[in-house]
């Protein structure tokens, strides 16, 4: 390979593949910002539960639950019913390591506000582990 096409290969290397959108879709209209960069009908929630499945800390929730051994129960103070749930394990301050485990967030059945959550061990058995919930709405 020459000099020239390696460097050539690199740089593209380096950059973002060409958008795949239809030349429509670039140019669609969209929600505009406000001034602190979020549409304007956007909402973001949180919560950080205990293991136990009491609530440290969060935005826009009403309460958390833990149901039985890995299973939880979040309600927030909005139907989240069309929103995104994103779960991670982690401790409920800034003391201490995580156990390893996995999570599972879905929409709670029957409860427009609510998020039911599920935690494992790394062999998937339940396991009450504490975790931290985001809802982007």
């Amino acid at each position: 390979m020459s000099e020239s096409s390696s460097a050539q290969a690199k740089h593209s290397a380096d950059e973002q593949p060409p958008a795949s959108a239809a030349p429509d879709e670039v140019g669609a209209e969209f929600v505009p910002a406000t001034s602190a960069g979020m549409p304007p009908t956007a909402q973001t929630f949180f919560a950080v539960v205990t293991a136990g499945g009491a609530l440290v800390r969060g935005f826009g929730v009403v309460s958390s639950a833990r149901l039985s051994t890995g299973t939880y129960q979040v309600v927030f103070s909005h139907d989240v019913t069309g929103s995104a749930y994103i779960g991670t394990l982690g401790l409920p301050g800034n003391v201490g390591t995580s156990p390893s485990g996995e999570i599972a967030v879905v929409g709670r059945s029957g409860v427009a506000n609510g998020v039911f959550v599920q935690t494992f061990t790394s062999a998937g058995a339940a396991a009450d582990r504490a975790f931290h919930l985001a809802v982007l709405s």
